[in-house]
C-alpha cells in the first residue's frame, strides 16, 4: 500500500492522555531509572518527570497520524526523535495532543515520515513538542525531496563526561509497558524481527532515548532530568535488550552534544544528539 502524501500538513483533532504518577514512575523504571534516582519513582517526592516521557502522552496521536498516512506499522522502524519541553511536566493529569505530518522524504528503497507533536494541558498552554522520524521499509522510490543532513555532530576533543549502563534483557518488555506495544520488540516470530534481526527483538529506539536522557542529566545537570529542555537523537543503529550503553557527552555552555555507542560491538547508536539545558529547573 502506497503511503497517502495528501495528509501532510493537515493536523489531527486533540487526542486525550490522561495519566498518574504511577505512569512516571513506570516510564521511568522502563527506561532503567534505578533506586539512586528515587525523585523519578516515589510519588512521596513529586515524582518528577523525565523530559522524554513527553512521548508517552504524543504516541496515540502519533499513531493517528500514521494511520492518516496509511503507514503500515509490520514496516516501520525509528530514525530519528526530538522532543521540546516549555514547562514542567506535572506527575499527572490530563493533556491533549494533536500530530501533524510535517514532510515525506524519498530515500529510494525506503521513505521517512516526519510527524510533528503540539501537548497542551487543560488550559490551553503549550507544555511540549515532539518530532517523529518514521522509517517506512519499501515504500521509496516515489520520487520525493530527500530528507535533509542531521546537526548534533561532536566536538574534535575528548569528551566532558562518560557514562556506562547495561539494559536489562527484560528492557523491552518492561518499556513496552508505557504503551508502545509494537511487536518489533517483544515477538522472535514478527516478520521484521525474523527478516531484518535475526529473530531477536529489538530495544525500542525511545527506551534507549530515555537512558541518553538520564545520562545527559546525570553528566551536565547533576541528576536534575528537568533541566533539560531540548533533547534529540538519531537511531543510528539497533540496540538489543542487555547491551551496555556507552555514553559521552561534549557541554558547550547550555549546549550538550552527546554520542552512545553499545560497549558489546562498539557501534554507535545514538548519534547526532544535541541537548539544550537551562541553568536552573523550571
Amino acid at each position: 500500500m502506497a503511503l497517502d502524501l495528501s495528509c501532510v500538513g493537515l493536523p489531527t483533532e486533540p487526542t486525550a492522555f490522561t495519566y498518574t504518577s504511577k505512569d512516571v514512575a513506570l516510564y521511568a523504571l522502563g527506561v532503567g531509572a534505578k533506586r539512586d534516582e528515587l525523585d523519578y519513582l516515589y510519588e512521596g517526592r513529586g515524582p518528577r518527570v523525565l523530559p522524554t516521557f513527553a512521548v508517552i502522552p504524543a504516541y496515540p496521536a502519533l499513531l493517528r497520524a500514521m494511520a492518516r498516512a496509511e503507514v503500515s506499522l509490520d514496516k516501520v522502524v525509528h530514525g530519528h526523535q526530538k522532543v521540546t519541553v516549555h514547562a514542567a511536566i506535572a506527575p499527572s493529569g490530563t493533556l491533549h495532543t494533536t500530530a501533524t505530518v510535517a514532510a515525506v522524504y524519498d530515500m529510494k528503497r525506503m521513505a521517512q515520515v516526519v510527524v510533528r507533536t503540539e501537548t497542551r494541558d487543560a488550559d490551553g498552554a503549550l507544555r511540549f513538542e515532539t518530532e517523529w522520524g518514521i522509517i517506512v521499509l519499501g515504500e521509496g522510490g516515489f520520487g520525493g525531496e530527500a530528507p535533509p543532513g542531521r546537526e548534533g555532530a561532536v566536538p574534535a576533543r575528548p569528551a566532558d563526561f562518560h557514562i556506562e549502563e547495561a539494559t536489562a534483557p527484560e528492557q523491552a518488555l518492561l518499556y513496552r509497558l508505557s504503551g508502545d506495544d509494537n511487536p518489533l520488540h517483544a515477538d522472535p516470530d514478527f516478520p521484521l524481527v525474523r527478516e531484518r534481526f535475526q529473530s531477536k527483538p529489538i530495544l525500542h529506539g525511545l527506551c534507549s532515548y530515555g537512558f541518553l536522557a538520564r545520562a545527559v542529566a546525570k553528566g551536565a545537570c547533576n541528576g536534575d532530568a528537568t533541566r533539560i529542555r531540548h533533547l534529540s537523537a538519531k537511531f543510528s543503529k539497533p540496540v538489543w535488550p542487555g547491551d551496555t550503553l556507552v555514553t559521552d557527552g561534549w557541554v558547550d555552555g547550555s549546549m550538550v552534544y552527546v554520542r552512545t555507542a553499545t560497549r558489546e560491538r562498539s557501534e554507535v547508536v545514538l548519534s547526532h544528539c544535541r541537548a539544550e539545558i537551562a541553568a536552573q529547573a523550571p
